[in-house]
């Protein structure tokens, strides 16, 4: 399988996902600027009314005239003195309704061509219709970029399409006041109409009173006009917004590149490693020592790796030695049966023949022995990795051991006892462990006290507290252990035996398969030799820690 680096890996991708979203919510967020539109636009209604109001007081008091019945709007001296009042402000459009809703003057109408104004039902339709987008008044002026933020605008779900657009403003504000009708009641002014065309175009239209002397209704005066500075200002803040998070875009697309780059490309070249280590044949140390000497997380899985792979090929050597001792023990008593036949075939006294056949016996159990320890031997991790380590009591564990070997002792062989300390019921030695293998090392540290103690010796069965740890030893009174053996006395086939022993009742692994089932459980073991005042050896001592639980 090849691991090769890539451009914009799995993982860089979700990297960027993360960063992005968060970035471009917000932005989108900023994007509405509710309060900040309203504003501009409660500036931009109040504007509008004001001129409004200047030109319906005009009209009031300029463009009437009185009849029998009452005072009305003269359309010959309206229009004139409409278009005269709108000339300073040629993006307004003005129209000038009469009290039944029949249009008298429009501002944009007297601009263009001297028509007359039409008359009739639906006359006044449309006041601030599509024709406005149209109109030679409101000039196409928009740049690229404008024209992008409107799509853009579009795209917005609240912000899209031709809509009314709610101007929130108190009942108290100073545009809205009320105003005296024809028959001397007081009514409120007509609220702004706010929209956006399909053009994009923002449009605001105020309507207002024309009254004559502040009594009489003669009118309505509607004024439209394009809110271009609200647009403008908004899109200069939204281009900012824009700005700023297209460089934090950029920005974070770079970190989250270099990010993933320091994490997925040392991940690649791990798994490559590992790939090697798997393919070949030798030994080398194949991860790199730049990714060995960082040190974050990345280092510690480097670091790792290669602890596994040390650890792996020291298990293979393991394997490698074990095979080679397994191999050399099982040769010895073959070699002997070996010998023993052929010399049986070639004597006939049949003294010689029974003592060649007892060696025969003894070399097939001493292979039955050994071949059983080897079997043992090579299952214990197996099973201990299987098997679910608990707590185990070790001072009842003890008295139960030693019960055991004062019911069953003969005469001569030595005594048995218990000693404790720092074992109590609210806090009692508590270790981890799977008891029936704590029980099988402890059985074969009591049969080795119990082989090289004297007739009638004592054998002491201790436990104590050693920090986070419990010591639990097993001491006799025999010769000890030489002093140049001690290192070696955990070794794999290593024996040594009292002289009142046969050889080969023991296969030298009883040892060696306890420190493996000791080790396996978390913990430690070790032998030395019992020294008295004199400096004499008095026995010797096997001392077990496993981790304390509680």
């Amino acid at each position: 399988m090849e691991y090769r680096t890539r451009l914009v890996s799995p993982l860089m991708r979700r990297i960027l996902l993360v960063n992005m979203l968060p970035l471009g919510l917000l932005a989108l967020t900023l994007l509405y600027l509710t309060q900040f539109q309203n504003s501009l636009l409660e500036a931009e209604v109040s504007a509008l009314r004001e001129q409004a109001r200047i030109y319906a007081g005009a009209l009031g008091q300029s463009a009437v005239t009185t009849t029998r019945h009452g005072v009305l709007l003269d359309p010959a001296l309206a229009r004139p003195l409409l278009l005269r009042l709108t000339e300073p402000s040629p993006n307004a459009r003005a129209r000038l309704f009469a009290p039944d809703g029949q249009p008298v003057a429009d501002s944009r109408a007297e601009r263009t061509s001297p028509r007359p104004p039409r008359h009739g039902p639906g006359a006044h339709d449309g006041m601030v219709g599509e024709e406005e987008d149209r109109s030679p008044l409101y000039p196409e002026t928009r740049n690229i970029g404008e024209r992008l933020y409107n799509w853009l605008l579009s795209q917005l779900p609240t912000l899209s399409g031709e809509r009314i657009m709610t101007l929130d403003t108190p009942d108290t504000d100073p545009s809205v006041q009320p105003v005296a009708g024809p028959n001397g009641t007081r009514i409120m002014e007509m609220p702004p109409y706010i929209r956006r065309t399909a053009h994009q175009r923002l449009m605001v239209t105020v309507a207002e009173p024309v009254m004559h002397d502040g009594q009489t209704t003669v009118g309505i005066i509607q004024l439209t006009r394009e809110a271009r500075d609200v647009d403008r200002s908004l899109f200069a803040v939204r281009s900012s917004i824009l700005s700023l998070f297209l460089m934090a875009l950029a920005l974070t697309i770079l970190l989250s590149w270099y990010l993933s780059l320091t994490i997925a490309r040392p991940l690649l070249r791990l798994a490559a490693s590992a790939h090697v280590m798997r393919e070949s044949s030798g030994r080398t140390d194949t991860v790199p020592e730049r990714l060995l000497a960082r040190r974050d997380e990345i280092g510690e899985v480097a670091r790792a790796l290669q602890d596994s792979a040390s650890a792996l090929w020291a298990r293979m050597d393991a394997i490698e030695r074990f095979a080679a001792d397994v191999s050399h023990e099982i040769k010895n008593p073959l070699s002997s049966i070996r010998s023993a036949i052929e010399t049986l075939l070639r004597i006939e006294d049949p003294e010689r023949q029974k003592r060649l056949m007892m060696i025969i016996h003894d070399d097939v159990r001493r292979l039955d022995r050994l071949i059983t320890d080897i079997s043992d031997a090579s299952r214990v991790d197996a099973e201990i990795s299987r098997a679910r380590a608990e707590p185990v009591a070790v001072v009842p564990l003890l008295s139960v051991l030693a019960e055991i070997h004062q019911t069953t002792r003969q005469p001569g062989q030595p005594v048995m006892s218990v000693a404790s300390s720092g074992n109590s019921a609210e806090r009692p030695l508590t270790v981890m462990a799977v008891e029936d293998r704590l029980v099988q090392v402890l059985r074969n540290l009591i049969g080795n006290a119990i082989s090289f103690s004297p007739p009638d010796g004592q054998i002491l069965l201790s436990a104590v507290p050693a920090g986070n740890m419990v010591e639990i030893a097993v001491a006799d009174e025999g010769p000890g252990i030489p002093q140049a053996k001690l290192d070696n006395i955990f070794d794999r086939f290593y024996s040594e035996r009292p002289t009142s022993e046969n050889f080969g009742q023991h296969s030298g692994l009883g040892l060696s398969i306890s420190r493996q089932i000791v080790e396996a459980l978390r913990g430690t073991i070790s032998a030395e030799n019992r020294i008295d005042a004199d400096g004499h050896v008095i026995g010797a001592r096997f001392v077990i820690c496993l981790p304390r639980v509680g």
